[in-house]
């Protein structure tokens, strides 16, 4: 195995998981526990309550101990659907074998996890599946965690050295911290340890910057004297070594990505079948009476990581040569009369619930610029490039907050990608219902900056 697959153990143990669910209901030899609307619901709330007691999350580091405990609330969690499951729906219906799956279930579960898990370890001594790591600073702490990075093989760690700007002789000396950047990146360091007792705020901030920048694990070997804040959690190595890690963004968590797909694609649809059915016909024959031209207008936006999709609006405009390259501004006479109705109230963005289902955008992030504008703005504003990390979106966090329509001034987009990284670094999907239920309310009450 390769160290690049190691980010998909825990997708196998879950595909496992589910292979025993599906073994245990047949084994039973009961058509209650065969029949789909079981096995559905069964792997369904399987699924669902890993995500919230955080099953698959185990890494090389993560104590039997741990183990034991997710093993144990994951059982308790799923007792209690499973129970709810022949309460709710299969009531009255006396179903034999309850007692005897359960115990089939978490049997098998937990001796195939202790299985896999402890042939996972003994596989890394042999030093397959590593992670290449460097420690920055050599106080007592860094010293600690190189000690069981050399010690414990099973773990999976294959230290390079470490870099400080104190003068070092042994070999495992590599340099002076800033000479470290360049290191990472030649030797394809994956994780990337500093020591809070050698490094100051400044140093800790311009490391985690390179980190994110590069796709590379940062954790924190922590000073004793000092609290952190609700951006780090904390992480034992070996029996008692504290290691802070820096939290991923919302993002970057695969559950917040499918949470955040599947009510996109619900939404969009409850919007294409209930409003757009009936709202189509009307401003297709609105638009067209007043213009000639195609009532649906297309045009080519930066996506995802950069990549270029087709947008689709309502047509606002008469055809013009100047529609992908200059911005709509205020009393523009190339803006038709139902245009002007249809910007001002939205509805011209309402053909991108088919981008949304399509999984080119989201119903909720950063809007799509021009692409003209778009390569304008990534060289000419700091931190642009990390609103395209994300889908763009039909609504946001920078439009209910006033930072829409024309860019008038560099202001306005600064502030608008301000508003955009905050959304991202802060993701909730009470934050996208927030978003939506104002932009609804701006719909009616109408936006100055809406033209």
């Amino acid at each position: 195995m390769k160290k690049r697959y190691s980010k998909y153990i825990n997708l196998i143990f879950l595909i496992i998981d589910v292979l025993i669910i599906c073994a245990a209901a047949f084994l039973q030899n009961d058509a209650e526990y065969t029949n789909p609307y079981f096995l559905g619901y069964s792997i369904l709330f399987w699924i669902i309550s890993s995500l919230f007691t955080k099953f698959y999350e185990v890494y090389r580091y993560t104590s039997f101990f741990r183990i034991g405990n997710l093993l144990i609330t994951q059982a308790l969690i799923f007792t209690l659907g499973y129970f709810s499951y022949f309460s709710v729906f299969r009531e009255g219906i006396v179903v034999n074998n309850q007692a005897k799956f359960l115990v089939m279930l978490f049997t098998s579960v937990t001796f195939f996890k202790l299985l896999g898990l402890y042939l996972l370890k003994k596989y890394r001594t042999y030093g397959k599946n590593y992670r290449k790591v460097i420690v920055l600073g050599s106080d007592n702490s860094a010293k600690k965690i190189i000690e069981i990075f050399k010690k414990d093989k099973e773990l999976g760690y294959q230290f390079c050295g470490f870099f400080t700007d104190k003068e070092k002789t042994t070999p495992e000396y590599l340099g002076k911290i800033k000479k470290s950047f360049a290191y990472i990146i030649k030797n394809e360091i994956d994780e990337i340890y500093c020591s809070l007792t050698e490094l100051d705020e400044k140093e800790v901030k311009k490391i985690t910057k390179f980190a994110t920048k590069n796709n590379r694990i940062i954790k924190l070997i922590p000073n004793a004297n000092e609290l952190y804040n609700k951006n780090i959690t904390s992480e034992f190595y070996g029996d008692s070594t504290l290691v802070l890690k820096v939290k991923k963004m919302p993002f970057e968590l695969i559950e917040n990505r499918i949470i955040k797909r599947i009510f996109d694609i619900l939404f969009s649809f409850f919007v294409c079948v209930f409003i757009l059915s009936w709202l189509y016909p009307i401003l297709f024959i609105l638009i067209k009476l007043e213009s000639k031209g195609p009532v649906i207008f297309k045009q080519k936006r930066e996506g995802l990581n950069g990549g270029d999709f087709i947008c689709y609006k309502f047509r606002s405009m008469y055809v013009n040569s100047l529609a992908d390259e200059i911005h709509a501004s205020k009393n523009d006479n190339r803006i038709t009369k139902i245009g002007a109705f249809l910007r001002k109230t939205s509805l011209d963005e309402f053909p991108q619930f088919f981008n949304v289902l399509l999984g080119s955008m989201s119903v909720v992030g950063p809007r799509p610029h021009m692409n003209e504008q778009s390569g304008k703005f990534t060289k000419e504003i700091t931190n642009y490039m990390k609103r395209k990390a994300v889908k763009p979106g039909i609504t946001g966090l920078a439009q209910v907050s006033g930072y829409r329509g024309e860019v008038k001034k560099k202001k306005d987009i600064e502030n608008r990608v301000r508003m955009d990284i905050f959304y991202i670094e802060n993701w909730s999907i009470g934050l996208d219902f927030k978003i939506i239920t104002k932009t609804v309310a701006n719909i009616f009450k109408g936006e100055e900056k809406a033209y």
